[in-house]
């Protein structure tokens, strides 16, 4: 976890602006979950790979956000491990029963996560 977590601010550093990466990969999970969604007969089979994509990328970002030497207030890292932790668990009640109306959710908040990034 750690090593990824450092992978993820070094590409971050190297490629560009941290928030711009972040908005980029959650409008990319929010796509990868919105396929999966409009397809679902037909791509289902692929759901826990998309599922641990967003997993990942949500565990960094509450890794990153939640260090206690991020600058963030309080509030915004509580309101962020909030989330979260709803993700978390939209995401094993998904994997429990699959079903494409509990992906609304999790692509929600990711667009909506990304566009107060960008």
């Amino acid at each position: 976890m750690h090593n990824a977590a450092q992978a993820y601010h070094q590409t971050a550093k190297i490629t560009s602006e941290p928030r711009e990466l972040e908005s980029s990969l959650l409008l990319r999970a929010a796509s990868q979950l919105q396929d999966i969604k409009d397809n679902w007969d037909e791509r289902q089979d692929q759901i826990d790979q998309v599922l641990m994509f967003n997993r990942k990328l949500w565990t960094i970002i509450v890794t990153s956000a939640t260090d206690e030497t991020n600058p963030l207030p309080q509030e915004i890292k509580n309101n962020i491990g909030s989330l979260a932790a709803f993700i978390f668990g939209q995401t094993l009640r998904v994997q429990a029963r699959p079903e494409p109306e509990k992906l609304n959710s999790l692509i929600s908040i990711n667009r909506n996560i990304a566009a107060g990034l960008a």
